[in-house]
C-alpha cells in the first residue's frame, strides 16, 4: 500500500494529539506520545497543553513529583520525560547507544576513566541514590571512589549514563539550575544485549504507536540506536507490523488498526513548543517541516526553535516578548490563518503568566541574528 506524504502529515498529527486537544489525563497523554523531549523544563508543559483539553500544570507536577513521569537522558541521548512503566524498557533499548556514547566518549577516556571505572561505580552510586541526592552529593561519592577530585566532564559522563531520574526541585516548571537526583525504581539491565534487543523492541513499537508510519532510518533517528540494531528489533517486531510504501518507494513500518487519517483532514494551528517531538522524530522531517525552512528552525547547534504550525506544518517561529507572542511567519498567511494564531496565543499567555511569561528568553540570541520572516507580528496574550 503505498501511502502520500500528507497522509503521513496527517496520521503523525493524530498520534501525537496535534489534529484536536484531547480530553486525557496527563499521565495517558505522555504515553500516547511516547516521550516528551525536555532539554528546557518548560518545554513539555507547553507541548502537553497543545495536546490536552483543559491541561492543568497541577497535575502534570504531581505526576512529576510522584514520579509516575520520569526525566532521564534517554533518546538521542537526551533528556526526554517518559512515564514511569515505560522507563525500564526504553532505558534498556538505549543501552549500547549510551554505553558508547558517554562511557566511550573520549573525553571521558582522557580524563584517565573507563567504562569498567564507571560499572564499579555504579552500584554504589545508585545505593546513595536511593533517596533524593543533590548532583554535588553524588559527585562527591565518585571523588571519594577514586581519592581526589573529578573532572566536571567525568561526572556528567557517568551521572547521563546511571539509571538516574531527575528529582523535582521547584516550581516554575518542577525542575530549575539545582539538579537533584534519585535511582530509578526498577534498575534496569545493563550491558546486556539480550536486555537491550527486548527493550528495542517495546520502544519501537511504541514509536510507531506514535510516530508511525516510519521507516528504519526514522526508527533510528528517533533513537539514535545503532541502525544494526534497528533492523535486528523491526525484524524481530515484523510479524506483528504491517508493511506500507511511501511515495519515493521507501519501506515504511506501521502497527495493524493505527490512525491513518484522509489528508485533507483540517489540522488546526498550533504553538510548538521548543524541541516539540514531532520536529526530530524523523530522519525525513519533511512529513513536518519543508526542507526550505529546516536550518531556520533546528538551527546549528541542535536548538530547535518554538515553531508555528499551520495546516500541519512549520510555517514560522515563535518566541514570548513583553506584551505578548512574536509570531514570524516564513511566507504570507491568510487573515484567517493569523485569527487563529492570535487566538491560541491568547490562551498560551495565558498558560505562562502564572509560570514564566519569558519561557524562551535565553534563546533571543537567534531572532537577533536574523530570521527570513515573510511577516512578523505581535499577538497580544493580555
Amino acid at each position: 500500500m503505498a501511502i502520500t506524504p500528507r497522509v503521513l502529515n496527517r496520521s503523525t498529527l493524530a498520534r501525537q494529539l496535534l489534529l484536536a486537544r484531547e480530553p486525557i489525563g496527563v499521565e495517558d497523554a505522555v504515553r500516547r506520545v511516547v516521550a516528551l523531549q525536555a532539554q528546557r523544563p518548560g518545554s513539555p508543559y507547553v507541548a502537553l497543553w497543545n495536546r490536552i483539553a483543559g491541561f492543568d500544570p497541577e497535575r502534570f507536577d504531581e505526576a512529576l513529583d510522584t514520579f509516575r513521569v520520569v526525566r532521564s537522558t534517554l533518546m538521542r541521548l537526551t533528556l526526554h520525560q517518559v512515564h514511569a512503566d515505560d522507563y525500564r524498557a526504553f532505558r534498556e533499548a538505549m543501552e549500547p547507544t549510551l554505553r558508547g556514547g558517554r562511557l566511550h566518549d573520549p573525553r571521558f577516556t582522557a580524563a584517565g576513566f573507563t567504562a569498567a571505572d564507571a560499572d564499579a561505580l555504579l552500584p554504589g552510586l545508585l545505593d546513595h541514590a536511593s533517596q533524593a541526592r543533590t548532583g554535588a552529593e553524588l559527585r562527591e561519592l565518585v571523588e571519594r571512589d577514586r581519592s581526589g577530585p573529578v573532572a566536571p566532564v567525568v561526572w556528567r559522563m557517568v551521572r547521563q549514563y546511571a539509571p538516574l531520574w531527575h528529582a523535582p526541585t521547584g516550581p516554575p516548571w518542577a525542575f530549575g539550575s539545582a539538579q537533584s537526583f534519585v535511582a530509578a525504581a526498577e534498575r534496569p539491565s545493563l550491558a546486556d544485549p539480550e536486555a537491550s534487543a527486548a527493550g528495542l523492541a517495546v520502544l519501537l513499537r511504541r514509536y510507531l504507536e506514535g510516530f508511525g508510519p516510519a521507516s528504519v532510518a526514522d526508527m533510528a533517528q528517533f533513537t539514535t540506536a545503532p541502525r544494526r540494531l534497528v533492523r535486528e528489533a523491526v525484524r524481530a517486531l515484523e510479524g506483528g507490523l504491517e508493511r506500507l510504501e511511501g511515495a519515493d518507494g521507501t519501506v515504511l513500518y506501521d502497527v495493524p488498526g493505527a490512525p491513518l487519517p484522509d489528508a485533507e483532514t483540517p489540522a488546526p494551528p498550533r504553538l510548538l513548543a521548543m524541541w516539540d517531538s514531532v520536529l526530530l522524530a524523523y530522519a525525513d522531517r519533511s512529513r513536518i517541516i519543508p526542507p526550505a525552512y529546516r536550518k531556520h528552525v533546528i538551527r546549528v547547534n541542535g536548538d530547535t526553535l518554538p515553531a508555528l504550525l499551520v495546516d500541519g506544518y512549520v510555517a514560522g517561529v515563535w518566541r514570548p516578548v513583553e506584551g505578548g507572542i512574536e509570531a514570524s511567519a516564513f511566507h504570507p498567511l491568510p487573515a484567517g490563518t493569523w485569527a487563529d494564531l492570535a487566538a491560541e496565543a491568547s490562551a498560551l499567555g495565558g498558560f505562562l503568566t502564572a509560570r514564566d511569561p519569558l519561557v524562551y528568553r535565553r534563546y533571543d540570541h537567534w531572532w537577533a541574528k536574523g530570521l527570513p520572516a515573510a511577516e512578523t507580528r505581535m499577538l497580544p496574550t493580555g
